[in-house]
């Protein structure tokens, strides 16, 4: 166990719903589906299979020989033809007719993409989750005044659940990518060496109707509303590239909300859970570092860079298919979405924990404030009598003086005390502090976060009820 490598990915990160989907015994039990799909067509379009070898094929479908698969391949190099073998072993009856007419790619490519249209319904569920529970915090700090910044700089005030709405909308734009790749997988189906469908042309004496039937049958069989039309031995890995670039995304998504934790954590204005035994650092025993939030970011990077691969396979097939996809598949398409499987865990598990401090954010705000509020007390003195272009002038000099006071002096803004004594404005300090009311500058924040809650987010939730309730366990 501890002589070679294992994969972060499966011993760290990911979940064992995600890791099942890509076992072994996933991939062959769904190849043994596949031989009795394309067995029980081949039966109803008319060749000479019985029912008794199909109901020995099925009596076998699970309880795979996985010994007799290996010293087979170990003789004839080829991983399919092994399990050929090794199913006939177990079917005497039905030897002769399993994998009838079809290519290696009928059971690799078909169950490439049953495996991943699995794994994306999981991330899918997945995220639903997590922009469920986004919606509750959003909801509930809705109306919590907050500094907002833009490019990290002290910018208009926005709301704590606003600025949580901007997160999940992120995330529903991935749902919406998520669900058109969904929608549109399709089977390779059973189109022989080059996609010409020759060898089936051969075995049904050249009926074209009853071959266009064949790729219909196993795609319903195969819970499935259509094969490619066209193809040549494989399906074309453009399909590979769609799927992990949506991903990409996903994860992408992710890592500018853990990003934003990160800097909150750093603020102390938002923490991300933090356990009672957690140890934040291994000589300040006081830190306590944003670790899942950092993990996210981490395993952002890798999809991301890792949607490079299927795009670079997909550009660099020669004609009707070459091998050159192979190993890259193996690694580079599960590794993908176990790293995502374990970055949506962790938003998870973050969104659902996470501690707001709100005297902290308060704080903040209240000291950046009298800069912010610097128009509205301007309109006021016009009002009362001012010269605009005077005061904007003053209010740009006062300013900078409490900038300096703050910066170089270590003071506290003392804006409103530079304005009150300036007689240009006419106001006393008691009124200009009534328009330090955070709520006052934060425009439609609140109004906003109801409004796409209600016309965006609940329809979303409510489509998806069956879903909802995830909760996730991080292993580290």
């Amino acid at each position: 166990m501890y002589d070679k490598y294992q994969s972060p990915l499966s011993e760290r990160y990911a979940s064992k719903e995600m890791q099942y989907i890509f076992s072994p015994d996933k991939k062959f039990c769904t190849w043994r589906k596949l031989w009795i799909a394309l067995a029980e067509t081949e039966k109803e379009l008319g060749l000479n299979i019985t029912q008794e070898q199909i109901d020995e094929l099925k009596e076998n479908a699970e309880n795979i020989n996985y010994d007799v698969a290996k010293e087979r391949e170990k003789l004839v190099r080829h991983d399919v033809m092994s399990h050929v073998y090794a199913y006939g072993v177990q079917c005497p009856k039905a030897k002769g007719i399993i994998h009838l007419g079809a290519t290696s790619c009928y059971v690799g490519d078909n169950t490439d993409i049953i495996i991943m249209t699995e794994a994306l319904r999981l991330v899918r569920k997945k995220l639903i989750n997590v922009i469920n529970e986004l919606a509750k915090f959003a909801d509930k700090y809705k109306a919590q005044p907050t500094l907002a910044f833009t490019h990290f700089q002290p910018a208009q005030p926005t709301t704590v659940g606003k600025r949580a709405a901007l997160w999940m909308n992120e995330f529903v734009l991935d749902l919406e990518d998520l669900e058109h790749v969904i929608g549109t997988m399709k089977l390779l189906g059973s189109k022989g060496t080059t996609g010409t469908q020759a060898s089936f042309l051969e075995l049904f004496d050249g009926d074209q109707e009853r071959i266009r039937q064949l790729d219909k049958k196993i795609a319903q069989k195969m819970g499935f509303e259509a094969c490619h039309p066209v193809s040549g031995q494989t399906y074309s890995r453009k399909v590979d590239t769609r799927v992990l670039n949506v991903l990409a995304q996903i994860a992408a998504s992710a890592h500018k909300f853990s990003n934003d934790i990160r800097l909150l954590q750093h603020l102390k204005e938002i923490e991300e859970p933090f356990e009672k035994n957690q140890i934040g650092s291994s000589a300040m025993a006081y830190k306590r570092n944003p670790m899942r939030s950092e993990r996210i970011a981490s395993l952002a990077d890798y999809v991301i860079a890792d949607a490079l691969n299927p795009a670079i396979v997909a550009s660099t097939q020669w004609f009707e298919r070459t091998l050159d996809d192979s190993a890259n598949k193996r690694i580079s398409v599960p590794e993908g979405f176990l790293a995502v499987d374990g970055i949506l865990d962790l938003c998870l598990n973050v969104v659902d924990g996470l501690v707001v401090y709100e005297k902290v954010i308060e704080k903040r705000l209240m000291s950046e404030l009298p800069f912010m509020a610097t128009e509205n007390i301007m309109m006021d003195a016009v009002k009362a009598g001012g010269d605009r272009q005077e005061l904007h002038e003053k209010i740009r000099q006062l300013s900078m003086e409490a900038g300096k006071n703050v910066k170089e002096k270590g003071l506290d803004n003392n804006l409103l005390e530079l304005i009150a004594a300036d007689p240009a404005f006419n106001m006393t300090l008691e009124e200009l502090k009534k328009t330090m009311d955070p709520t006052k500058y934060v425009g439609r924040a609140k109004e906003q976060v109801e409004e796409y809650l209600e016309e965006v987010i609940r329809p979303i939730l409510e489509e998806n009820q069956d879903v909802l309730g995830m909760t996730a366990q991080i292993n580290v």
